[in-house]
């Protein structure tokens, strides 16, 4: 039987970690009253601390950095994928052109 992942909103992770700094109680006491884990808890967080007011962007959802990152990427690959094309290219011609050296001869 497959186990289904929970999903929360990102207000819930945000009131869950405001919660959790708080109440005066610890994590793991605080994360089971939630129903979640205390690695949840440490994991959004980390991720509020990191990223702000871009934290728990949604699924398929990317903050401004990731996005960037990935335009990069995409690019690079682009870029690379040329170079390799001209590089195969130049050895082609270069065998080509030993080949007919040895032949006019």
């Amino acid at each position: 039987m497959q186990k289904s992942q929970k999903t929360y909103t990102a207000e819930f992770k945000r009131e869950a970690v405001q919660l959790a700094q708080t109440s005066g109680k610890p994590i793991t006491q605080g994360a089971r009253e939630l129903g979640v884990s205390d690695t949840s808890i440490h994991q959004w967080r980390k991720e509020l601390v990191e990223n702000g007011s871009e934290a728990f962007p949604g699924s398929g959802h990317q903050t401004a950095l990731e996005e960037e990152n990935r335009q990069l990427k995409r690019e690079k690959d682009e870029n690379t994928s040329g170079t390799r094309h001209s590089k195969k290219t130049y050895v082609g011609n270069l065998s080509l052109m030993s080949f007919s050296s040895r032949t006019a001869r």
